[in-house]
């Protein structure tokens, strides 16, 4: 298979491979799907020749992104990405929650997401500030 990209797009794809197998890897710690790693070092591979040398390393007799890829802003991509589903599935779960177990129907739809917004527009202002947990002391 061959696929033609500018060097922008093939810039574009390196980060895009990097959050994917972020995503698919970095939490399993010893129980990495390989196979994602390799494509991830497959294409990173292609830096070498594109003269982007800064963006890939050899480990372990692999080509992997660089410390200074990894350092050069694509966690804050992560981490706001991150940010935001974490507040919107607390809200979501926040707010089934408060449905006292009532199962999701079109009739209830309404009232879910308007609890959902007003926990979403709770973390807007003060974060999770406001929110309490009862450790049964």
């Amino acid at each position: 298979m061959n696929i033609e990209l500018t060097e922008q797009q093939f810039r574009y794809l390196l980060d895009l491979v990097y959050i994917g197998n972020w995503v698919m890897n970095s939490t399993r710690e010893d129980d990495r799907i390989k196979e994602y790693d390799q494509v991830e070092s497959l294409i990173f591979s292609h830096c070498i020749p594109h003269r982007m040398n800064k963006l890939v390393e050899l480990y372990r007799g692999e080509m992997i992104p660089s410390r200074a890829f990894a350092d050069g802003g694509i966690h804050e991509a992560i981490e706001n990405y991150e940010d935001v589903v974490f507040y919107e599935i607390l809200a979501e779960e926040l707010a089934l929650r408060d449905m006292d177990g009532e199962p999701l129907t079109r009739e209830n739809y309404s009232a879910l997401m308007e609890r959902i917004d007003t926990y979403l527009s709770e973390f807007d202002r003060h974060g999770t500030d406001h929110v309490n947990v009862d450790l049964g002391e």
